[in-house]
């Protein structure tokens, strides 16, 4: 009974390494495949085509970079919000590639990659509310995502908001729309497309100019990853001195598209995080 129990325990622990605990480049090389935790819902850093019903994003676009440089497949997994570091942590992902924010709590649960977006969170508030400033959200019901940085932020900027969070952005938008809120707020990219979404609607909606907070997104690895980490920083640093990353913003965010946003103000080659 002990050899058995001792086997079954041995078979437990092995087959955790496999299913990506501790893994290493090593690891993830002898698999074939990279698994990415995604969200999946977030536009335009990862959500899924109409036309074609697959992943699609500028974080998308990075995973399969990083996938191409390790020689491997890219499996995306569509993941929570608030499920984000518990499914890195587990092992049921390798990598996070999922509107994560880069702060200084975080980094004792994971490892982070350079910054691969610099943005700020904002409040889109209907213009028949009369708010036009931020401070006028003092004591409000402010909807926004759930498991995000952007409760606390909202906490830090309106201590007597009343704030309510949803699973996904669609659902906080849909919110505001049916009044059950004064104001949603999210990621400055993520809202801009949000309101080119609600078409000819948008005319009755405001993005309020002042900024939350200011946020370094970076993909996400377990902690003490090493030479993982080493790899996709490599990745993204490649991507960044041949001017394809300069590209994958522009395609994802860039005039013209739904987030509409001016020139990058960033590069990718260092950790953004103060």
């Amino acid at each position: 009974m002990r050899i058995s129990l001792l086997s079954s325990a041995v078979a437990v622990a092995l087959s955790l390494v496999s299913a990506g605990v501790f893994a290493d480049v090593a690891a993830i090389k002898n698999k074939g495949e990279i698994v990415i935790g995604t969200l999946g819902t977030d536009e335009p850093n990862s959500f899924v085509d109409p036309k074609t019903r697959q992943i699609i994003g500028y974080e998308i676009d990075l995973g399969n970079e990083i996938a191409k440089d390790l020689g491997v497949k890219p499996v995306y997994k569509q993941i929570a919000v608030a499920a984000r570091i518990p499914e890195l942590q587990q092992g049921r992902v390798d990598l996070l590639a999922a509107s994560l924010t880069h702060n200084k709590e975080r980094e004792a649960l994971v490892d982070f990659s350079y910054s691969v977006l610099i943005t700020g969170q904002k409040a889109m508030v209907k213009k028949s509310s009369g708010v036009t400033a931020l401070d006028q959200l003092a004591g409000e019901k402010i909807l926004t995502v759930k498991g995000g940085t952007q409760e606390p932020n909202i906490l830090k900027a309106l201590p007597t908001a009343k704030v309510v969070t949803f699973d996904t952005s669609q659902q906080a938008l849909l919110a505001l729309q049916q009044g059950k809120g004064k104001a949603f707020v999210d990621d400055e990219s993520a809202l801009n497309n949000d309101f080119a979404k609600i078409g000819a609607g948008a005319k009755g909606y405001a993005i309020l100019p002042e900024n939350l907070s200011t946020e370094a997104l970076a993909l996400a690895l377990p902690k003490d990853s090493g030479d993982l980490k080493v790899a996709v920083d490599k990745t993204l640093a490649r991507l960044e001195s041949s001017g394809e990353a300069e590209k994958l913003y522009l395609k994802w965010y860039g005039p013209g598209t739904k987030s509409n946003q001016a020139e990058r103000h960033f590069k990718i080659d260092s950790d953004q995080v103060e």
